[in-house]
């Protein structure tokens, strides 16, 4: 029998429909890959604006004085909500958990995570007190840029953004819990601490509650800040 070829032009016609065909399938699926990946984009903006929303309410109950009342289910910020929070660790220092996770971040990113939720604590127990500001990032930002400053990362002339994606992770999520009220309070109420291999002349002046992982930790006589 002998073996019947196929015209050229008929070669050709199949290869360039199978070309045509292949080419199709490329372009749907990368058509396909951005529009997922224009979905995720826009629903963690969506994530993130609603963590914002609700940062900023759960921030001005926890400044109010005597505001003891516990957030409602509606009102808590959720996990991936607050992961969805400046997920490069590169924004600007502009709401509630920016700036408390770069504190902790900064302050503890070394500690195990007591050690990151006292820093919290002491941000939080700031937070609406007599002689602090009524809102995270001010308490955060309180003092000079350049200089004097209450929280040194803030003001020691380096840069203010989140390097270790793992450890900003856990501070955002003790952020989360701090601003929801589900954090407790390893610090007796402190508003002030130091390293432990310091000896500030300022510690003489408070009252001494707790040492915890590499920070000691203080609070006011009588409550007065100072």
């Amino acid at each position: 029998m002998k073996n019947r070829l196929l015209p050229i032009a008929t070669v050709a016609a199949l290869l360039l429909t199978g070309c045509d065909k292949s080419s199709t399938e490329v372009s749907k699926a990368v058509d396909e890959g951005r529009d997922r990946v224009e979905a995720a984009r826009s629903d963690a903006l969506k994530a993130e604006d609603k963590a914002n929303e609700k940062a900023e309410v759960l921030e001005q109950n926890s400044a109010s004085e005597g505001s003891k009342t516990s957030p409602s289910r509606s009102e808590l910020i959720t996990k991936t909500e607050a992961q969805a929070v400046d997920p490069l660790g590169e924004a600007a220092l502009n709401d509630a958990i920016t700036c408390l996770a770069r504190t902790i971040y900064w302050e503890a990113k070394g500690e195990a995570g007591v050690g990151m939720e006292s820093i919290a604590n002491v941000v939080m127990n700031r937070l609406g007190h007599e002689g602090f500001p009524d809102t995270i990032c001010e308490v955060v930002k309180q003092g000079r840029e350049q200089g004097s400053c209450q929280f040194s990362w803030w003001c020691d002339g380096r840069s203010d953004d989140a390097e270790e994606e793992k450890a900003y992770a856990i501070a955002k999520e003790i952020a989360r819990k701090a601003l929801n009220r589900q954090l407790a309070d390893r610090t007796g109420g402190a508003m002030y601490f130091h390293q432990r291999q310091q000896s500030p002349d300022w510690s003489e002046e408070y009252i001494r509650t707790v040492t915890v992982g590499e920070h000691v930790f203080y609070k006011p006589h009588g409550g007065a800040a100072k």
